[in-house]
């Protein structure tokens, strides 16, 4: 056997990785809590030693997309430009990973995956001659150590609001999480400099700083001139960072303009699941920021409105936030089932409806998004919020449960309207 076989194979790789997480996992357990980054650290670098330290292999050049909202469709979009350059890009994000021509959905419940599975995939790409790869890269993710051992030629800050506040301890600590990204002074900075954060991620020293906006910065919409066909305002933004990636490695502007115009749209983003007799919206947006912003993509029409809140500890204070929110633009609300983990889901729910008065409170998300339907006349818009694309839904003991609000919408419509 070569020596080469003995190094890399897959199935060696596997057995390292699956004996490697046990161990941790049972030595976890008995770590004190300030020596868990110290933990996660060495995960890191067990991960990079076992895939031969891809992040720092010569052949590629990594590109991360940090922020609050945005991350998923902006990797899209670079992915596409690169596409449209006919170079060999990989990319990985919360709705799908492709290598080249492979692609597969995100099962994991993750943005950002654990340490080995990045590695494993950085290893990959490199092994498929890929010359790019696009990483969306989470704070959660950042201070897990997940960052480690990646050398990033070009890290892009979409936006930051308000988010994993009580993880972090603060919205300081949040913003601070993201900035290790930055902290790399011989990679290139593009930076969204309409984001009043943006003077915090402005002050650290690149090899090149490139900023968009919409009328200011290095980039912005007149110069780019594009059109999507996307919707919402908020992806313009996205479409504008990405271009910024390409123009930073020599892709023609034409090409990259036309690549972002290509791209119809994303799984679970703002997706129109429904045109006829009216509009069903699926969309991710979980924090107040993303659904305001959804809703107001749709202002002026008659909006019912299906959301809930994630569970598991997470950001409660968002919850009455969110209520707060969809009692202000929409005019019949649903407020439902999301992933209660271990929380009881009627709590959740309770609290998101405290700020929405005129909701109506459905603990089974099938039946929320049913009577939504049910009520929904010509020319309305159905939207329907926080899981998107997502196939599982997460609830007590760690159990999931398969789903997809998109294909329990089409169900709701032919049973109202069968297909003949």
């Amino acid at each position: 056997m070569r020596i080469k076989e003995l190094v890399h194979p897959v199935k060696y790789r596997e057995a390292l990785i699956s004996l490697s997480a046990k161990l941790f996992n049972r030595v976890k357990k008995f770590i004190p809590k300030f020596l868990l980054r110290f933990y996660h650290y060495c995960l890191a670098l067990l991960g990079a030693v076992i895939f031969g330290f891809p992040g720092y292999n010569k052949n590629i050049k990594i590109i991360g997309v940090t922020g609050t909202n945005g991350k998923s469709t902006t990797v899209e979009f670079i992915t596409k430009i690169f596409e449209e350059a006919k170079i060999p890009v990989a990319s990985q994000s919360s709705v799908r990973f492709k290598i080249k021509n492979k692609e597969w959905q995100n099962n994991l419940k993750m943005t950002m995956p654990g340490r080995f599975f990045i590695q494993n995939f950085l290893r990959q790409a490199i092994d498929n001659k890929c010359k790019y790869v696009i990483l969306e890269v989470t704070s959660e993710g950042i201070k897990q150590n997940r960052h480690r051992f990646i050398n990033f030629d070009t890290v892009v800050f979409t936006n930051l609001t308000p988010e994993h506040i009580e993880s972090h301890g603060g919205f300081e600590n949040y913003k601070k999480a993201k900035g290790k990204l930055f902290k790399a002074k011989k990679n290139t900075h593009i930076i969204n400099i309409d984001d009043k954060n943006s003077d915090y991620f402005l002050q650290f020293p690149a090899y090149k700083k490139i900023t968009y906006g919409k009328t200011k910065g290095d980039i912005n919409f007149q110069n780019a001139n594009f059109k999507l066909q996307m919707k919402g305002d908020f992806n313009n933004y996205n479409a504008l960072s990405a271009i910024c990636v390409g123009l930073n490695y020599d892709i023609d502007l034409s090409i990259c303009r036309k690549a972002v115009e290509n791209l119809k749209g994303m799984p679970g983003r703002m997706e129109e699941v429904i045109s006829d007799p009216f509009k069903v919206i699926v969309d991710y947006a979980f924090t107040p920021n993303a659904l305001e912003k959804v809703y107001q993509t749709f202002e002026g029409k008659n909006l019912i409105c299906v959301l809930g809140s994630c569970g598991g500890g997470r950001d409660k204070w968002k919850r009455p936030v969110l209520g707060e929110i969809a009692n202000k633009y929409c005019q019949e609300i649903f407020i439902t089932n999301e992933d209660p983990y271990d929380e009881n889901p009627m709590e959740i729910i309770n609290q998101v409806a405290k700020t929405a008065p005129k909701a109506k409170k459905i603990l089974d998300r099938k039946e929320a998004i049913k009577r939504a339907i049910e009520i929904a006349k010509p020319g309305e818009v159905v939207i329907i919020t926080g899981k998107g694309s997502e196939p599982l839904m997460c609830i007590e003991n760690g159990k999931k449960i398969t789903w997809d609000d998109r294909q329990i919408v089409k169900d709701a419509l032919n049973k109202i309207h069968p297909v003949k």
